[in-house]
């Protein structure tokens, strides 16, 4: 098992939670400055790394720091790795493992956490799907007129909709509470 970290100073599409901004907005002690989120991606590493040992799991653990937020990705060379069982059905695993890692940051800094956790590219390849889904509903809401509601999905995965459905030209809002929250997509 092996920990990189990168920082990346090119400008890399970054997914941005619209209420974790907000939350930060008017805390100046809780800004991004760079050694926080160095410290931030050692502390989730540890804490992943033991989590990993103690599962028996093999992963790389690969840390990053671009605008403004630590990205976290476990990468396995093999299939065989285990690390599909922490993705788990539509990334439920995977979500509560990042709010997990968020919560033990937040105990070793202090700060609270927007990093982000993905496995062997889970986070990567359902960006695909989320703009495919936002694809579709741009159009047959071009065809009928009317508002398409899409499923339920995570605040992080929200923003990937709403920010494509907004490239396409249409907007879209968040309605529902809790695991019902959802977007529904319209011309107006």
């Amino acid at each position: 098992m092996s920990v990189e970290s990168t920082e990346q100073s090119t400008p890399v599409e970054a997914v941005e939670d619209q209420d974790d901004a907000q939350n930060d907005a008017g805390n100046p002690d809780k800004g991004s400055s760079a050694t926080r989120l160095e410290e931030e991606g050692d502390v989730a590493a540890d804490y992943l790394e033991e989590l990993l040992d103690i599962a028996d799991i093999d992963g790389d653990i690969d840390i990053e720091v671009r605008n403004g937020r630590t990205y976290i990705s476990i990468v396995a060379e093999d299939d065989s790795s285990g690390l599909e069982s922490l993705v788990g059905p539509d990334g439920e695993v995977l979500e509560a493992l990042q709010e997990l890692t968020r919560l033990s940051v937040l105990s070793a800094t202090e700060n609270r956490s927007r990093l982000v956790l993905d496995i062997n590219g889970y986070r990567q390849e359902r960006a695909g799907h989320l703009q495919k889904i936002a694809e579709d509903a741009v159009a047959a809401v071009k065809e009928s007129g009317k508002a398409v509601a899409l499923e339920p999905m995570s605040a992080y995965e929200r923003k990937i909709v709403h920010d494509a459905v907004a490239d396409l030209g249409l907007v879209s809002e968040s309605e529902g509470e809790g695991a019902g929250r959802h977007i529904v997509v319209s011309a107006d």
